[in-house]
Parts: C-alpha cells; sequence; structure tokens
C-alpha cells in the first residue's frame, strides 16, 4: 500500500511491512468484511465468536430471511426466537442475549444510531464499547474497525499464532501485547489495518495452520519456523 511505501517506519514496522506486501502479492486485496451495512457487520462481528465463519453466513442469511437484520428488527424480535434465527453460529442463547444488550446499549446511549456512535473519538468509544456485556477486545475492534472505519487493529488466534512463528511474540502473548505490535510501529491507517489483518486470516487458513505447511508459503524465506523444517 502506497502508505507502507513512504511511511517511516521503526525496524519492527519494516518487519511488518515485509510481512504485509509478500502476504499481498500473493493472496490480493481480500475486501473484508463482507457484509451490506455496519449494522450487519456488528452483529457478525458477536455472531463470530467461538465459532468459523462459514457458520456465520448461515445465521445471518437466516436474519435476512426473516427481515429482522436491522435495529428495529432485532429489537422487536423475541430473544427466543432470535436465538433460533442465529442456532447455525453456536452458543445461540448467549449470543441472542449479546445482540439485544448490544442493540439495548446503542438505543440507550447513542439513540440507536451507528452514525451517532462512530462520530466520537475512537479510543473512548472502544473503552465504552468493553464496558457493554458480550464485547470483548477483538468484538470491539472488529466492530470499530471493520463497521466504524476506525485505525484500531483487530488481534484473534490466527495472529497470535503467525507472529509467534515469525518470531515477533512470545508464545503466551496476550491480546494486548499482541495488539501493540502492530499499533505502535504501523500507521494508524484502518484501511491498512483491514487489509493487514484479513491477509493474516487468509494466511492462517492456507498456510499457517495449526500443522503449518510451509510449503509456497510466501512468508518462508523470513520465517524462522519454516527455516527449521516447519517444526512447532
Amino acid at each position: 500500500m502506497n502508505l507502507l511505501a513512504t511511511a517511516h517506519l521503526s525496524p519492527t514496522g519494516e518487519r511488518l511491512k515485509a510481512i504485509f506486501l509478500p502476504l499481498l502479492e500473493h493472496f490480493g486485496p481480500r475486501f473484508w468484511w463482507p457484509a451490506e451495512t455496519p449494522f450487519e457487520v456488528c452483529i457478525g462481528a458477536i455472531l463470530t465468536q467461538n465459532t468459523a465463519w462459514t457458520n456465520v453466513e448461515k445465521a445471518i442469511s437466516a436474519l435476512k430471511g426473516a427481515r429482522v437484520l436491522t435495529m428495529e428488527g432485532i429489537e422487536a424480535i423475541e430473544t427466543g426466537r432470535l436465538a433460533e434465527l442465529i442456532r447455525p453460529a453456536g452458543y445461540y442463547n448467549v449470543k441472542s442475549a449479546r445482540i439485544k444488550g448490544f442493540v439495548g446499549w446503542l438505543r440507550e446511549c447513542h439513540n440507536g444510531s451507528l452514525d451517532v456512535l462512530f462520530n466520537g473519538e475512537w479510543r473512548d468509544l472502544r473503552q465504552e464499547l468493553l464496558k457493554v456485556r458480550g464485547i470483548g477486545p477483538e468484538t470491539c475492534d472488529a466492530i470499530l474497525l471493520y463497521a466504524g472505519n476506525k485505525p484500531t487493529f483487530v488481534v484473534d488466534a490466527y495472529t497470535r499464532r503467525l507472529f509467534h512463528r515469525l518470531g515477533l511474540l512470545p508464545v503466551d502473548a496476550g491480546y494486548d501485547e499482541t495488539r501493540r505490535l502492530f499499533m505502535e510501529h504501523l500507521p494508524g491507517d484502518a484501511a491498512l489495518f483491514n487489509e493487514y489483518h484479513a491477509l493474516i486470516v487468509e494466511e492462517c487458513k492456507a498456510f499457517c495452520r495449526t500443522r503449518p505447511l510451509c510449503a509456497g508459503c510466501p512468508l518462508a524465506p523470513q520465517c524462522p519456523t519454516s527455516l527449521s523444517g516447519c517444526r512447532v
């Protein structure tokens, strides 16, 4: 991306750039997050907790089929019926309550408007969102980045796995430590963070799996795990 080409980066930032560019060249732009509206992104961010995206797609499709994938639709639907619609995403009773809680908070604190929500300073909003029941750091950052276009990096298990194997994180790195790696060493740009995280997901689905497939991996020439014979 042009931003990385012109930015003055720390040595760690240069390493992050050297990881990003081969991934972008290999996989191409990912155009993530796949959703029709910012509200759909928010609901999808809650649904994707502890499940695969294919299951989220089924739940989203069911919500659309029932014509309730709107602020008003979620407010009106009974919690039990909502749970049945999102059953494919797993933990459906818990997630239906979390969706209802998020929508209730949005109505009470931000007039039910995502435009109002995202109009504030995103760092303050992040702290506020983290206090909403069922909204953890990953869900919070996904909502801010993908629905609100705010420059906060989303971390998941893929991120921790890949960057540990690349030698940039300890094996037990937590969410905040992992997120700081990107927030402190890359330009604060939502488009960059969006693309980088999406590429990490693609890399870990294709190559950097639990049992890595190092042959053909675009990061193999610079990966200590690959250079050691793919031993993990």
